[in-house]
Formats: structure tokens, sequence, C-alpha cells
């Protein structure tokens, strides 16, 4: 809705019938096909995904961040088109956690003359 359809972009979801080493094969097979420099986005540091990931990136030239939300996807969307997504880490990782806001407090501030 906000940038129309979108390519080159996978979700591999964890579900809860997956043992460990059948999530990692998974994961792992589409790490393969990702050119140097890509980015994996997790849920949460030290869940699985996260931890698979950061495994898989001790053998494969990728970067993870974990604590996905919509403004960190969109900014790794838009960086993308400008280079490796490996090169920008810092700031996504600075996107996404400037994207969590308390949305009462700001209209109240917004709202003061």
């Amino acid at each position: 809705m906000v940038m129309g359809e979108i390519e080159g972009v996978k979700e591999i979801a964890l579900m809860p019938v997956d043992t460990l080493g059948e999530y990692y094969q998974r994961v792992e097979a589409v790490v393969k096909t990702l050119p140097d420099g890509s980015l994996i986005l997790t849920d949460f540091i030290g869940g699985t995904t996260s931890n698979v990931a950061a495994r898989l990136s001790a053998d494969y030239p990728v970067a993870v961040i974990s604590g996905l939300n919509a403004t960190l996807l969109l900014e790794a969307l838009d960086k993308r088109e400008h280079g490796r997504l490996s090169d920008c880490v810092a700031a996504l990782v600075d996107a996404g956690r400037s994207s969590c806001r308390d949305v009462v407090a700001h209209v109240r501030q917004l709202q003061q003359p």
C-alpha cells in the first residue's frame, strides 16, 4: 500500500512445528541465493530467527538486524536502490529505533502552541 508491489523480499516464517534444523535449512537455502551485502531482518534478538541468521552470517556475506518494524523495512527498501544494505546497517538501526514513538505524547506535543 505504501510502496506498491515489492520484489526481492522473502519471508521465511518460523512455524511451531519446525525443528531448529529444519528452519536452519530453509533459511540457508534462501541465503545461498542472495547477493553479497544482503540484509536479513528478524523480529527480536535472542530468538530462533535471529540466532539462525547470525549463525548464517558467519558463512555468508549478509548483515542481520533484529527489531523489524515497518519503518525499518521501508528504509531498507529505499537504501537497497543505492547499494549494499550491509554497508548501511547503522543507519537502518537508527531508522528503526527512532520510529518507535509514544503516539499520544507526540500528538499532544504537536497540539501545544
